[in-house]
């Protein structure tokens, strides 16, 4: 290895302990401007934003069978027979993905304020709009007192 840097050394020797050439009609650029010229770019627009894309992960959406669709459906029954009266639940259901195949399951605990049979859809107090068929369970949580 020594052998080797003796050598490329050698190729030099006539012009290595000359002195730095200077510009006398160029400024010296500043040590951040040539950094710069070595700092990486983005050659293809968008490019990384595609691969983190790529690596994001989403959940597959289960499936129910047809006694889990039952028994989401009498709770729903349930609540409904309920309301108006104000009483939380514990939601969980399937949000689908906007950009790729999957999603993310959510828990969602707040007051139903209504259910939408004709939309399939629950319409919480806050204003999130769940769709019957994405909920995976749904369990009624202890009453609240009116205030």
């Amino acid at each position: 290895m020594k052998k080797k840097k003796d050598i490329e050394l050698k190729a030099y020797e006539d012009i290595i302990h000359l002195p730095h050439h200077v510009s006398r009609t160029r400024p010296q650029m500043t040590i951040v401007d040539r950094a710069a010229q070595f700092a990486p770019f983005a050659a293809v627009v968008g490019h990384e934003h595609a691969v983190k894309e790529a690596a994001r992960y989403t959940d597959q959406r289960k499936e129910l069978d047809e006694m889990e669709k039952y028994i989401i459906d009498d709770q729903l029954r349930e609540i409904e027979a309920q309301l108006p009266n104000r009483f939380d639940v514990e939601v969980v259901y399937f949000k689908p993905d906007e950009f790729k195949d999957g999603g993310k399951y959510i828990l969602k605990v707040g007051a139903i304020k209504k259910l939408d049979i004709y939309l399939r859809e629950v319409q919480m107090v806050d204003g999130t709009r769940i769709a019957i068929d994405e909920i995976r369970s749904i369990v009624q949580k202890k009453p609240q007192s009116d205030k």
